[in-house]
């Protein structure tokens, strides 16, 4: 009974609370496919199986184009389908198919051949594809599932469970890669290949509750979608607009758009980076694991270093120290530097997307505040076109992994510079 008041402070108990743990668990489902998957294990059976025998700076151009593409076509296709998805009542709907698509294209890997690497990559770009766009339906199932004064524990809930999913998962497959036989697996190329198989059952078993438990508000009666879609379309124009006349805003977003690519393209072509140096895979994936453990609580650490500090001065400590790392990485020559370089961006990565959000908030005017966020959501969570594309084609240019990363820098750079021209919160 002593608990309880301690847990009603931190989970929202009034109402349908079983849609809620539904709905967070999603976030515990499709976060897999972010650390097993899209930060761990592609990049290495990318480079050493799928592209066997071929050079590095051609893997990593290939992996770096595949990333920009994915997040190409999310940003093309993520405002047309949010809106035909929230104006006719068809988030459900549509999380159900971007799922379907993800866990079949996650389990497609397991079947890919050596050598395949265009249906690799083919499959890779599809499952990205599906992830993001889901979270783009998921998130805005929030307010069907939690009244406006407990999304930020419902929203936090999901945060935390979708952390503490993918380094579960993550966690138990670098113990099949580690250990094949206690798995009763071939090698470690197969344990590989079954860590795939293991994400899109994950994925698809842990989805269940949400689709069973979460549903759709009644609101206004549907619209077509050719409705939905010019309704959206004249939304995103007038903010648009608005936002080009409001310096500030346009601003912190343009800095957002670079420093937040530098970010997301750390976190995409790390292992890749590590590979090219000659890094052994066992030593990427544990460092990632690091990453994970490390990630949430730093950032819950930064939210309390913007509170007693200043929230700008936090983001540039926390820009400042990526921009070191980063830099560092072209001097690297030890594997425990990259658990080091791992351990310091665990530390800042999560700091960095959360004080953003919350000194964004700042700038705006909170009545157009799900218009703001819209635009700004979209920046970010469809980042990392640039910066894939940037290190892939620096490395195939120079024929050097270190180079590559250190164009990384461009982007911390000019976001760090342009953030400094906005007006402090």
């Amino acid at each position: 009974m002593s608990s309880q008041p301690r847990l009603s402070t931190w989970l929202p108990i009034d109402g349908d609370t079983r849609a809620r743990w539904a709905w967070a668990g999603y976030d515990w489902a499709n976060s897999t496919f972010a650390t097993t998957v899209m930060a761990g294990f592609f990049p290495i059976f990318f480079k050493s199986f799928w592209h066997a025998g071929q050079a590095d700076a051609v893997s990593t151009l290939r992996l770096g184009v595949g990333s920009s593409v994915a997040s190409l076509i999310v940003l093309l296709l993520a405002p047309m389908l949010g809106a035909i998805a929230d104006y006719g009542q068809r988030k459900k709907m549509f999380l159900a198919w971007t799922t379907g698509v993800g866990v079949l294209a996650t389990a497609g890997l397991f079947v890919a051949g050596q050598g395949q690497w265009l249906v690799a990559l083919t499959l890779f770009v599809l499952g990205s594809v599906a992830f993001f766009l889901g979270t783009v339906f998921y998130d805005s199932l929030l307010v069907d599932v939690a009244p406006a004064h407990a999304y930020d524990r419902v929203s936090a809930l999901g945060y935390g469970l979708g952390y503490l999913g993918g380094g579960l998962l993550l966690a138990l497959n670098v113990w099949m890669t580690l250990a094949p036989d206690t798995f009763g697996l071939a090698g470690r190329a197969a344990a590989v290949r079954w860590s795939f198989l293991s994400v899109a059952i994950w994925w698809a078993v842990f989805s269940l509750p949400l689709f069973w438990q979460v549903h759709e508000t009644a609101g206004a009666r549907p619209q077509s979608a050719g409705r939905a879609v010019a309704a959206s379309l004249r939304q995103l124009t007038a903010t648009g607009r608005r936002i080009l006349g409001e310096r500030q805003i346009l601003l912190f977003l343009i800095a957002y758009w670079l420093y937040i690519d530098g970010v997301h393209t750390i976190i995409r072509m790390a292992v890749d980076f590590g590979l090219n140096l000659g890094f052994s895979s066992t030593h990427l994936i544990t460092a990632l694991l690091l990453v994970q453990f490390i990630g949430f609580p730093a950032a819950v650490a930064f939210g309390y270093l913007g509170e007693r500090w200043d929230t700008k001065k936090a983001i540039y400590l926390g820009l400042a120290v990526y921009a070191a790392v980063t830099a560092w990485g072209y001097f690297m020559a030890h594997a425990w530097q990259f658990y080091v370089m791992a351990a310091i961006i665990g530390l800042v990565q999560g700091g960095v997307q959360s004080l953003s959000r919350s000194y964004f908030a700042r700038l705006i005017d909170p009545n157009k505040a799900g218009e703001y966020f819209g635009i700004y959501n979209m920046m970010g969570k469809f980042a990392a076109i640039i910066g894939p594309l940037l290190v892939g084609v620096t490395a195939a240019a120079t024929g050097s992994a270190r180079l590559s990363i250190l164009s990384v820098l461009l982007l911390f750079g000019l976001g760090l510079i342009t953030l400094t021209r906005v007006r402090p919160a």
